[in-house]
């Protein structure tokens, strides 16, 4: 599967963006194709959280592991699912303006048949995410 890699400078802290995307529990809200989040453990630095994300036809449930290094790092890897491995990082550098957002994702599904149809749309659909948890931060941490 083809990796993605973004930075974005945004008008956010790193406390912030890292206590927003460190919120699984609260992705159905906002993020597109997430359609129910479960977190099956929690403590201050780890939690393990099944996302059920639809696209079209397709319907899955993704199980990962999220390290969380407070306040500049989240860490997810690949627990149980539809996928052969996932590897996602996100990292806060702080900036006088707020912060920049450094953000990788790799996976690959265990289907050649998902695995194609995801990659007729993957980076359009990462930067898409990308783009709903910025928009968030401005819904939710604007300031009048």
């Amino acid at each position: 599967m083809p990796t993605h890699t973004e930075q974005r400078l945004i008008n956010h802290t790193p406390e912030q963006m890292f206590d927003l995307v460190a919120a699984v529990d609260l992705y159905p809200e906002f993020l597109p194709w997430c359609n129910g989040a479960y977190i099956r453990y929690k403590d201050s630095e780890l939690l393990l959280a099944d996302l059920k994300v639809g696209f079209g036809p397709f319907t899955e449930v993704f199980g990962s592991r999220v390290e969380l290094y407070r306040p500049d790092k989240i860490e997810v890897t690949y627990d149980r699912g539809p996928l052969k491995y996932l590897s996602n990082h996100w990292v806060f550098l702080p900036d006088e303006k707020g912060c920049t957002i450094d953000f990788f994702v790799d996976f690959e599904f265990k289907s050649k048949l998902m695995q194609k149809a995801m990659g007729l749309i993957f980076h359009e659909a990462v930067q898409k995410m990308v783009s709903a948890f910025i928009k968030r931060a401005d819904d939710i941490y604007a300031t009048a």
